[in-house]
């Protein structure tokens, strides 16, 4: 037993002591997410889409949820796993969608849980920083639901920087 103490003392000596900082993570503040959910959903009504917008941070945790008032019942639990599969991955759902039809061996990401891998999920940055994520369900098509989230990055950016 000594002998097996002493070397576990040994090989925690060996390793290099990493320095400790704090960490400082930019995340999504709510007063951004609830601006990003209604400009979403403002930028699909536009169009007559009824859909519904949901925001999460930078770990996936739900912020905002904004849903249009005939939006399908549907929509809600698809936009928040689009924008949690899009901060999840940090980059947008409609790419995932290209990679894993280019590359078959990635269609298992598609078992992830949680994960709703079509488009309509896009990162929000601040600056070069993945701070969140927005996914937007309820339109036809997702190439649309990306849209109006874009939209909706848009007349944000200002807030982001």
């Amino acid at each position: 037993m000594k002998r097996l103490l002493l070397a576990a003392v040994a090989a925690v000596s060996l390793v290099p002591a990493a320095s400790a900082q704090v960490l400082q993570d930019k995340n999504m503040p709510l007063t951004i997410a609830l601006d990003i959910a209604r400009e979403a959903v403002a930028a699909c009504a536009a169009q007559g889409y009824n859909v519904t917008a949901a925001v999460v941070d930078r770990a996936g945790v739900l912020r905002a949820l904004a849903r249009a008032d005939n939006a399908g019942v549907h929509t809600p639990d698809a936009a928040r796993r689009k924008a949690y599969t899009s901060a999840s991955t940090r980059i947008p759902t409609s790419t995932m969608v290209e990679n894993i039809q280019k590359t078959p061996a990635a269609a298992q990401l598609v078992a992830i849980d949680g994960f709703l891998v079509v488009a309509g999920g896009v990162p929000v940055k601040s600056g070069n920083e993945v701070i969140g994520a927005v996914g937007v369900g309820g339109a036809p098509g997702g190439q649309l639901d990306e849209a109006c989230a874009n939209a909706a990055i848009a007349k944000v950016e200002q807030q982001l920087k």
